[in-house]
């Protein structure tokens, strides 16, 4: 018999392995200094494309006042226990009936984190006899909620329509088999991507196959919809969501989620959720800012708008320049490039330390061997100059990949990577 540790000792997994050239600079770097456009990274100031304040309410200052202030009156402590015992308060469903309201669905149900309400709101609406049906390009929380069905699950290709129907008609099948139902599973929009989910096409299988829909929409809440409401509003089909699920830690600008649905489902998942139910309750401080972000996600259209500004300045700006940001239909900017990883690498560190600019970076596995993903998140608070100062370095790093100087460059790199 081999010692538990073995294979940990063997094999560090797919990200781990890059951990001695990539820690503390490529993954888990330290951006310092107030949640802003510009931030500090190793010192220097760099221009963020990398934070989800989509808003930018993070560092308002009427914002951080309502956060401070109700730190100061309940500490961060109260309410002790689950919600279910003694952690519930007149706020906590203060602030599910706004949200409720403001995505326009019957009822709401807080969620202490997004990743883990998520998985749990999965497991509480299958049994071992229904079926899902979810996009291959899921988020991994939902990839692990589904991973704790013990009943039949599809995936069908990315946001392919033909492709669905087929994996619904296999799901029929197998329901009438079992006896159970069937739960479809998209998101609103895809955050690496940037791609809306085809969720007008999706509800339109509805008069051919009976499915429930659950879409998680953590990157269109409070950016996509003529009020914020996200993408179902954006394509005219909030009504037909079955369970609309979103997420504090993006537009909002804080910690926590939540679900709505119609009163019957919300009334079961609250009994049923045992990431909830076996979990202390969301903190007040918590919970009152979110109050006072919802306030101004109603009452500040501007937010939205300037955005939004930002969001067709930067990505028409790409576009005019000839680089390929695939089919993002949101804020979410990506931009693909062709290169290796220790490319990526000397590209990545000539961005930050020569020109300024801090992106996120992503790579094989997570995307095709020989592609070299940048995602940027354009926010409320970055402004024209930014956008002007990052086409630039764009333009110039573009160059320098295709003229192999970071081919060069990376050579003792790839050499330590045996690539």
């Amino acid at each position: 018999m081999r010692d538990l540790f073995d294979k940990i000792y063997k094999d560090k997994g797919p990200l781990g392995k890059w951990a001695d050239q990539a820690e503390g600079y490529f993954v888990f770097p330290k951006l310092e200094g107030p949640i802003s456009n510009r931030m500090k990274f190793q010192g220097r100031e760099v221009i963020t494309w990398s934070i989800n304040d989509y808003l930018g309410l993070a560092n308002k200052e009427e914002v951080r006042k309502v956060d401070a202030d109700a730190a100061l009156a309940y500490g961060s402590a109260y309410p002790m226990g689950a919600r279910m015992m003694s952690g519930h308060t007149d706020l906590h469903e203060q602030l599910q009936d706004e949200l409720a309201q403001f995505v326009d669905k019957e009822a709401a149900y807080l969620l202490n984190f997004g990743y883990q309400g998520m998985v749990s709101t999965i497991d509480a609406l299958v049994s071992k006899d229904d079926i899902i049906v979810y996009d291959v390009d899921a988020h991994a929380c939902i990839i692990d909620g589904v991973r704790l069905h013990q009943g039949k699950r599809y995936t069908y290709r990315h946001n392919d329509i033909e492709s669905i129907d087929k994996n619904l008609m296999r799901a029929t099948k197998m329901a009438e088999k079992t006896g159970g139902g069937i739960l479809l599973i998209s998101e609103g929009v895809f955050g690496m991507r940037g791609e809306q989910g085809r969720l007008k096409e999706i509800v339109a299988l509805k008069e051919k196959y009976n499915f429930r829909l659950f879409v998680d929409d953590a990157h269109g809440f409070g950016t996509l919809g003529k009020t914020g409401a996200g993408t179902g509003e954006e394509q005219g089909i909030q009504d037909q969501i079955d369970v609309y699920f979103a997420t504090f830690a993006k537009s909002m600008a804080s910690t926590g989620a939540f679900i709505a649905a119609d009163q019957e489902i919300i009334d079961f998942l609250k009994y049923n959720l045992r990431s909830q139910m076996f979990a202390k309750s969301l903190q007040m401080q918590l919970v009152v800012g979110a109050l006072k972000r919802l306030d101004m996600l109603r009452t500040m259209p501007e937010l939205k708008a300037k955005l939004w500004d930002n969001v067709n300045a930067l990505q028409n700006g790409l576009r005019e320049r000839g680089f390929d940001l695939g089919t993002t239909q949101s804020c979410v900017t990506p931009v693909y490039l062709k290169g290796s990883i220790p490319e990526a690498m000397a590209l990545v560190k000539d961005l930050r330390e020569n020109y300024g600019i801090f992106c996120s970076i992503v790579v094989y596995p997570v995307i095709p061997k020989g592609l070299i993903l940048l995602r940027l998140i354009p926010t409320a608070s970055h402004t024209m100059e930014d956008i002007k100062e990052t086409l630039h370095a764009f333009s110039a790093i573009r160059e320098r990949l295709e003229s192999g100087v970071y081919k060069r460059m990376s050579a003792a790199v790839a050499a330590a990577m045996g690539e």
